[in-house]
């Protein structure tokens, strides 16, 4: 399906600048217009990564920090490392951090998600929450995180995806089309953040599609885990160990 067509030209400058628009009140509308479910969507998604037990993270998109915060909760690794184009996002989310006395484990910096500025192999899991929908080039974006990935390392991807059993599907299909952005736009007093979103969802390449990409990239053992009926998916994907050569 084509792109928004608000977005056709520079869509990376335009998503910045946006998010920025709404940066005060983006983490009261994530609560609010998810009923608070969107937490219980985080911690599912981090739970993928319990097994790996990993010492680095690198949490693309991080925004006001949410997904960083609960996997410091739930996995308690040596660093993560939050990355995000919104120089607004970023602030709110470093207050966030000193409030909750996580500072010295998170480290937020601005950075573009299809150009990481990090070497090879170096993140033992990589976690995005609602962020790949806004790659400007989302197979450049998959391929930066195998290449920063260790061998072993794993990726946990959490995006919105499209209900597609009745009555989930018709419900849902209302409420993100006119209720959500009614909401949105009341409340951020953004004309476009919240129309964006629904627009950006039914664009999103979901489901199986996503996971050829995904393998595309270069990820193995890729799978994907519908929550809430479907309303939001858990995509994991691994990047291959290195097989060293014995003689």
């Amino acid at each position: 399906m084509a792109e928004s067509k608000l977005f056709v030209i520079d869509k990376k400058q335009q998503i910045r600048a946006m998010f920025n628009r709404i940066s005060l009140r983006y983490d009261f509308l994530n609560h609010f217009l998810s009923l608070g479910i969107d937490r219980y969507w985080r911690s599912q998604s981090v739970n993928h990564l319990r097994e790996i037990k990993p010492s680095s993270v690198l949490d693309i998109a991080t925004g006001t920090a949410d997904f960083a915060i609960c996997a410091e909760r739930r996995l308690h690794p040596d660093k993560i490392t939050g990355i995000d184009i919104s120089e607004k996002m970023l602030a709110l989310g470093r207050n966030k951090i000193l409030k909750k006395n996580v500072s010295d484990c998170i480290t937020l910096m601005p950075a573009d998600s299809e150009n990481l500025p990090f070497v090879d192999n170096t993140f033992d899991a990589i976690t995005v929450g609602f962020g790949v929908r806004n790659f400007e080039n989302l197979q450049a974006g998959l391929n930066e995180m195998v290449r920063v990935l260790k061998p072993g390392g794993r990726a946990v991807i959490l995006e919105f995806s499209k209900p597609d059993k009745t009555p989930i599907k018709q419900l849902y299909a209302f409420y993100f089309k006119y209720l959500l952005p009614f909401f949105g736009r009341i409340i951020s007093h953004d004309k476009i953040a919240y129309s964006y979103l629904h627009d950006s969802v039914i664009a999103f390449p979901e489901k199986d599609e996503f996971l050829k990409l995904m393998i595309l990239a270069g990820f193995s053992e890729t799978h994907c885990k519908p929550l809430s009926f479907g309303i939001a998916s858990i995509y994991v994907g691994d990047k291959h160990r290195t097989i060293v050569d014995s003689d």
